[in-house]
């Protein structure tokens, strides 16, 4: 009696990618990045407008004493809901697009992941820059106006550690442009994009690091980030990846 190996065939499927996987990946994918720019555009943008006043620690001060909550809850909860997704996001395109190029892969992941936990970091400035502006009494001894230079200090602070983790984000954002655009599953025009976001995400991060007068995004760089950054999951969740064209990058591969 003799015993024969199981082709390959026969062996169990578990964890191979399949067309189910795939689009598993693309929605999860697409739904992340929906959910972070949502959360981006209201904790980034529309909280340090109405919260904090370039220059001025006074009316900083001020107006986080009268909405301490929003600025826990939306600033900082709504950083860690950035977070925690981009962790998720991060693994989700890292196996979307290993069978694509593993090399560039991994690069676009450990990009992401250093951006992220730099921004997790920063996460501590936010929180100095609250206890000392709105007068926690942990430094109650300190007096009032080094309290507030120092509160001005931390945001400044947050404020660079955040260019410096959107440097990572632009090599990010290169290496994907690359991988989508030779992937052959989903539309060059994407990669394209994707190169325009991470150029635009390099010199967005040195402009803010190298320029003491630059303290806005201006809208020739932050256009094509943002049509990007949309029109990539709007294309995963309505059209969703060419699954024949993806079969042949997986025999390829």
């Amino acid at each position: 009696m003799t015993l024969t190996q199981p082709t390959s065939s026969a062996l169990p499927s578990a964890g191979r990618d399949t067309p189910l996987n795939l689009k598993v990946y693309g929605r999860v994918i697409a739904l992340l990045y929906l959910l972070i720019a949502g959360v981006a555009g209201f904790t980034h943008f529309y909280l340090p407008s109405r919260l904090i006043v370039p220059g001025d620690a006074q009316a900083t001060a001020a107006n986080l004493l009268a909405s301490p909550a929003l600025y826990r809850v939306g600033s900082m909860g709504g950083e860690l809901i950035i977070l925690l997704s981009e962790v998720v996001l991060t693994v989700m395109l890292f196996m979307l697009f290993r069978h694509v190029n593993k090399t560039v892969a991994l690069i676009a992941t450990v990009a992401r992941l250093i951006m992220t936990g730099i921004h997790g970091l920063n996460l501590l400035n936010s929180f100095f820059a609250l206890t000392l502006l709105t007068g926690n009494m942990s430094v109650g001894a300190v007096a009032s106006g080094e309290r507030l230079a120092l509160g001005m200090l931390f945001l400044d602070a947050h404020r660079y550690g955040f260019a410096i983790g959107t440097a990572f984000l632009s090599l990010h954002a290169l290496a994907l442009a690359y991988l989508i655009y030779t992937c052959g599953f989903l539309p060059r025009v994407l990669g394209v994009l994707f190169v325009l976001a991470g150029l635009g995400y390099l010199i967005d991060s040195a402009a803010l690091l190298l320029t003491a007068q630059y303290v806005s995004t201006p809208p020739f760089i932050a256009l094509p980030i943002a049509i990007a950054e949309v029109a990539f999951p709007l294309w995963l969740l309505v059209k969703g990846v060419d699954v024949p064209r993806w079969r042949v990058r997986l025999l390829g591969a």
